[in-house]
Formats: structure tokens, sequence, C-alpha cells
């Protein structure tokens, strides 16, 4: 179902359960299916693909262009674009998310169950494993690759090509393989709002290796309270390792 405002290609295909708000745009050979939300103002590109059965063994891989609708859903938020080729499939237990003015950029892969922040990006050629949770603000680098289960916190940013295998603290910056903390994102910091005090202050906890785990926050990093609780809230936590100079 769409809006007279939307700018929809003839040639996409937009199957049964597919709820579309006004000023969304969806490119020609692009294929929705439900069960899916798109916000308004989202922006889907050509040869798009969003809302395949997860890729799991134990579960129905039915035929949702017929009707056939299972499965969890895939919500794309409000002023979100999601580039050529990109691949998004819904999810088992929970709505497949791409959050507000995301960019999922060209080949880019979200599977089953990934939830997306807003204001993030996913580069060309990325493919995210099942499960994972990506916070705000976080950029990843063309062609990374992030292990099923990971948690990505708000601000960090993956260099290209990087095999994320663990989890990524808050505005940490990891690259390299296997993958290492290198640094921290002071221009996401800055960007965010967050003063430049802030962000010596998370080197030095970095540095000294307390990557936000548990135990109390200290006084310096209080501003970071609420993107500090969003990281523990994920159960058991296996940060990346941190490099030899950081």
């Amino acid at each position: 179902m769409s809006d007279a405002n939307s700018a929809i290609s003839p040639a996409a295909f937009i199957g049964e359960g597919v709820e579309i708000g006004t000023d969304v745009s969806v490119g020609p050979g692009a294929v929705i299916l439900g069960p899916c939300v798109i916000e308004d103002g989202a922006w889907i590109g050509a040869g798009a693909m969003i809302g395949a059965p997860p890729e799991m063994s134990n579960l129905p891989q039915n035929t949702a262009w017929t009707g056939d609708l299972q499965h969890a859903g895939v919500r794309i938020g409000a002023g979100a674009v999601i580039r050529e080729g990109a691949v998004i499939h819904q999810g088992s237990y929970r709505e497949t998310t791409v959050g507000p003015r995301s960019w999922v950029l060209n080949r880019a892969y979200l599977a089953h169950d990934v939830l997306l922040g807003a204001d993030s990006t996913v580069s060309a050629g990325v493919s995210i494993g099942g499960h994972c949770a990506i916070g705000d603000r976080v950029n990843i680098g063309m062609n990374a690759v992030v292990h099923q289960r990971r948690i990505i916190a708000h601000g960090a940013m993956v260099g290209m090509g990087t095999p994320v295998t663990r989890d990524v603290p808050p505005f940490a910056k990891v690259y390299g393989t296997p993958p290492r903390i290198a640094g921290i994102n002071a221009v996401g910091l800055d960007r965010a709002g967050y003063p430049a005090e802030l962000a010596d202050a998370l080197l030095a906890a970095y540095r000294s290796g307390d990557l936000l785990v548990e135990g109390w926050v200290a006084p310096e990093l209080e501003e970071l309270a609420e993107t500090v609780t969003w990281w523990r809230s994920h159960g058991e936590l296996k940060p990346s390792a941190l490099a030899d100079r950081i």
C-alpha cells in the first residue's frame, strides 16, 4: 500500500503486507516483500531486495510474493537510504531494522534480526550477520564483515575490509586483521555535540583497558552514560583487543 506522494517505479515489485509512508522513492527492479514498513521519506534504490525470509534452515522459506507472509518483518526508518543491490532479510523474532536517516550502500547485506541505529552508514559491500545490534552514528567501511551476534556501539568506526569478530565499544575505531581498537572517533564525538575534553577522557579510559563493560562510569564520562547503558544492555560483551599503540 503506497501513498500518492511516493515515487515508486512501475518496474518495482511491492508485495502484500508492505506499508509505505509518504514521499518514499523506490527504484526499478527493487523487490520489497512483507511484512515490511517503509517510513516517510525513505529512498530505495534500483535492484534493492528487502524482506526475503531469514537464512535459517529451521524456518520455512516462505513465498511472500504469493501472500504467504511469515516471520517478523523489516522496518526502514524515516529518511533512510537503501542503495542499489542492497539486501535486507526478514527478522526471525524481531524486525530487521534500518534506523532513521541511516544509509545502506550498494551491495551491502543485513541478515535477519539486525538492528541498525539512526544516522549510521553501512558502506558498499559490507556484510552483517544475523542478530547483530549496531548503534547510532556508526560508520562501517567498505567490504567489512561483521560476525553474527556482534555489538557495535554508538559512534564507532570500522575500517575497510575489517572482519569484526568481537564487539566494538562506544566511539572506538577498529581496523586490521585481526581487528584491534586503534583509537577513538574524536570527529564523531565532536559532530555528536560532545566537548573535546570527553574525547580525551574516553581515550584515556581505553588506553587503561577500561572498555566500559562493567563497573562505575567515571565522572568525566558521565555524558556518555546513556550510550554506556545501551552498550551494556546486550548481555555478555566480548570487546575487541587493544592495538599495541592506541
